[in-house]
């Protein structure tokens, strides 16, 4: 059996694309060959798999340790530590080592190790994986145990080793499969299956979105019929709030893929945006906006819990650089203001020098510019900072699920 062949196959190489060549996890899925022939279940499942071993790599080496002498090569490792984890979680242990082993013999770097596979995944027991939780890179962990101390990046860890929910955003009225009604007004879905199968999808009601990714927007909280900019609008989720808002939308993006699949979105939706492929650094409105979105391209640490692969593809040598492009995207913001305007600047980041220390320094660059309270529902007042920013982390509502992190300020000039 071939990687790529089979779910389980599919998995394997995911992990070795992520863990071996340092491919983000969204990269990897696109490579040639390696979801060819699976069904839309199969790549599913193949993502959700390796997705999983990745939120558990340092338990599962732990536990495997114990079986072996030495570690071995990363494709052999990767199989057994699949395997391993579909044991531990209650899969039927047969099917899970005759698939690792016929995996093992259909590699040219592994088939030489199926032995040694076999016998040591049939030492396992059938039971849950007991040990520590993923831990934090040392590039991320450290910034963060300053910021919030030992036990809150602990406790954001616990919460990143866990599997997410599925959080909707919707339209007045919609349609809406059965889940949680979360106080910031996001829809949880905890098991949700296939999501295109979900009730109100077809009829386009509603639309993923974490629910701390909902929130910049509705910080804007634009009137009807105001004119906003989306900046950095990909995906889209925060263009559909705004469009369903009743906003004249402009989306802008530098990438012409991912504004097509917003568009497709949209088109879903029943809603309407102006499209703009460009480079914000270099594009120029026709006219003022009363509102702008911001959502920067940061280094994405908020969203380690729905994407387990970061921390093993980053190492923050980009951030001088990401920091750097957020300050040049906010001060060109800041200037398509119409007056009396209000910019809400966001990153799905945890780290203070792409949020907090992002308000200092613009608020010493621009003479005049203020920070405006935002009025969200389900928000507790501690998560807002000093100058009047809203921090969330991924151990808000841990006993539900948790949140992605985020920074976010509300400005006018």
């Amino acid at each position: 059996m071939a990687k790529g062949q089979s779910a389980r196959g599919a998995a394997v190489a995911l992990l070795d694309a992520v863990l071996g060549d340092g491919q983000l996890l969204s990269q990897a899925l696109t490579s040639p060959g390696v979801m060819e022939g699976l069904t839309p279940q199969d790549r599913a499942r193949a993502q959700r798999l390796a997705s999983d071993v990745l939120r558990q790599i340092e338990p599962l080496d732990i536990t495997l340790g114990t079986y072996l002498r030495k570690a071995p090569p990363l494709p052999v490792l990767n199989i057994l530590r699949l395997a391993l984890h579909e044991i531990a979680s209650g899969t039927a242990a047969h099917g899970v080592v005759n698939d690792a082993v016929g995996l093992a013999k259909s590699g040219r770097k592994t088939q030489h190790q199926s032995g040694m596979i076999n016998a040591v995944l049939r030492q396992i027991p059938a039971e849950p994986i007991v040990g520590p939780v993923q831990k934090l890179p040392r590039w991320l962990r450290q910034p963060l145990v300053h910021s919030f101390g030992r036990d809150a990046v602990a406790a954001i860890e616990t919460v990143q080793a866990q599997v997410p929910p599925l959080d909707l955003s919707f339209k007045a009225g919609a349609v809406l499969p059965e889940g949680e009604m979360l106080a910031s007004g996001s829809l949880r879905l905890t098991a949700p299956g296939q999501v295109t199968g979900l009730a109100g999808y077809a009829e386009g009601g509603w639309w993923v979105q974490d629910a701390a990714a909902a929130l910049p927007a509705k910080a804007l909280a634009p009137a009807p019929g105001a004119r906003v900019l989306d900046l950095c609008a990909a995906p889209g989720g925060k263009t559909a709030q705004l469009a369903a808002m009743g906003a004249q939308v402009t989306a802008l993006d530098i990438s012409g893929p991912r504004m097509a699949r917003v568009a497709e979105n949209l088109k879903r939706l029943g809603l309407t945006a102006q499209m703009e492929i460009a480079d914000a650094l270099h594009w120029q409105p026709k006219a003022p906006f009363d509102a702008i979105l911001l959502d920067a391209p940061c280094s994405a640490s908020g969203t380690i819990r729905r994407h387990p692969d970061l921390p093993f593809c980053k190492d923050g040598s980009d951030l001088p650089a990401l920091t750097a492009l957020q300050a040049q995207l906010l001060d060109r913001a800041l200037g398509w203001l119409a007056p009396n305007g209000r910019l809400v600047y966001a990153v799905c980041s945890l780290l203070a020098e792409e949020g907090e220390d992002h308000l200092t320094s613009a608020l010493a660059r621009h003479p005049g510019l203020r920070v405006l309270p935002m009025v969200l529902p389900g928000i507790d007042p501690a998560w807002m900072t000093p100058q009047g920013g809203l921090r969330l982390r991924p151990d808000y509502w841990a006993e539900k699920g948790g949140m992605d992190g985020f920074f976010m300020v509300c400005l006018t000039r």
